[in-house]
């Protein structure tokens, strides 16, 4: 074997006598070398193979920067006096792959120690096309809503001035289905992740148990006028069901309860009384003189149809104008449950809903007195706010926007119903207590 290696690589023989080898020993060392250089070939090629992706992506690309496919175009050096070019560029190693070199290394550290300098302009670039979509976006967004949010706000308002006009069981039966699920949103929220998390929620069943007393309240006002008793009783049986429930009874649930019934249930109730309870009719109403006797005629106008709508137009002027004005004239925030409000809007809320009662009450002869019609619709105005606070403070707590989602662009019947729940209360006590002959 070795005579024939020797004979296809004459040159060995020089090199064994040369080197004073053994031709054996000299073709055994030969070999070894020939291994270890195919081992750091391997090496190198692995190394290389490795190094390159990093450093390609290191230049192409800043750590601190959104990806983007574009390379960065790096400036002359020349630019930067505080920086020196090592003019050795040998390869640090070769391979296959190519190679390596100690200025790439060098401009390496150069695109990143430079980052804010190299590619500004179109990042820049990219990032003011982002904002200026997202800007267009939101801004048809915001028409859709307003859109939808005064659509649907016109059709509402036709509706409820048609029950409000027709009385009795029409109007009655409405207003029991907006309390059932507005009680039913109210309850959600006392149960929501928000309100929970520091109280313990009433169990379900004695939440839907509520949600039908609270709508069986008005219907029971009209027929009986007075349901004091009615409410004690009901509220003496939940709390007794919750007194008697499984586990630990907790006071959050008696006091969410309670309120729950209060709120959703009896407020409304006065609704009902200003409507259908003050039945006397408003004598001097230029437009009960016109109004056709297949419709009711002049004594369809009662004091209760006039009342009502004097106070569902004020607290509408209200909510109205106090939107308006914050947004023109907005600068001290009004309390920290709703930021938004300010006492700029309250302000001019106000002054619109007292100029509104005060042109309803000409037009409609009702009440006969200025101080009155004043009077009316500062209550208006004051229940309004008052119950939108409150329902701000339970959509805080409970860590949601609105109350539901069952009207689009208005979000659930308590973000509709909140303004007019203390001012039916107001209205109808203060006509009782307050206006000789009720105004008339």
């Amino acid at each position: 074997m070795t005579s024939t290696f020797i004979t296809r690589f004459p040159g060995f023989r020089e090199a064994a006598i040369f080197l004073d080898f053994d031709i054996q020993e000299f073709i055994y060392f030969s070999s070894f070398l020939l291994i270890v250089w195919v081992k750091l070939g391997v090496m190198v090629k692995a190394m290389a193979s490795f190094a390159e992706p990093v450093l390609s992506t290191s230049l192409s690309t800043c750590p601190c920067r959104i990806y983007t496919r574009k390379p960065l175009i790096v400036p002359l050096f020349s630019e930067y006096s505080s920086l020196r070019l090592v003019s050795d560029t040998k390869p640090l190693f070769r391979s296959g792959l190519g190679r390596v070199s100690v200025k790439r290394c060098f401009l390496t550290s150069v695109a990143r120690a430079e980052s804010d300098q190299l590619g500004d302009d179109d990042n820049s670039k990219g990032i003011d096309r982002i904002h200026s979509l997202q800007n267009v976006e939101d801004k048809q967004k915001n028409a859709s809503q307003l859109k939808k949010r005064v659509i649907f706000g016109l059709g509402i308002g036709l509706a409820v001035g048609c029950v409000v006009l027709a009385g009795g069981w029409v109007f009655t039966v409405a207003l029991a289905a907006s309390v059932f699920i507005g009680s039913r949103e109210y309850f959600e929220l006392v149960r929501s992740r928000g309100i929970a998390k520091g109280m313990t929620p009433p169990p379900r069943y004695v939440s839907r148990v509520c949600s039908v007393i609270c709508a069986l309240m008005p219907i029971l006002t009209l027929y009986f006028g007075n349901i004091d008793i009615w409410v004690t009783s009901a509220a003496f049986v939940v709390a007794i069901a919750l007194l008697v429930q499984r586990g630990s009874p907790r006071f959050a649930q008696l006091s969410s309860t309670m309120f729950g019934l209060f709120y959703c249930g009896y407020l409304p109730c006065f609704w009902v009384k200003l409507r259908c309870g003050l039945a006397a009719p408003a004598l001097n109403s230029g437009i009960g003189r016109t109004w056709p006797i297949l419709l009711g005629g002049q004594a369809h106008w009662t004091v209760g149809l006039v009342a009502t709508l004097i106070s569902f137009s004020g607290v509408i002027a209200s909510d109205t104008f106090a939107f308006l004005g914050g947004k023109a004239f907005g600068r001290t925030p009004l309390t920290s449950i709703s930021p938004k409000k300010t006492w700029e809007g309250a302000f001019v809320g106000l002054v619109g809903c007292i100029a509104i009662t005060i042109l309803l009450s000409k037009y409609l002869s009702w009440p006969q007195s200025l101080f009155s019609s004043i009077a009316f619709g500062f209550l208006n105005f004051f229940g309004s706010v008052f119950g939108d606070l409150t329902e701000s403070m339970i959509k805080r707590d409970a860590g949601v926007k609105d109350s539901g989602s069952l009207i689009p662009g208005h979000g659930g019947i308590l973000d509709r119903v909140d303004s007019y729940i203390f001012t039916g209360a107001l209205a109808y006590s203060f006509i009782k207590t307050s206006l000789r002959l009720y105004g008339v």
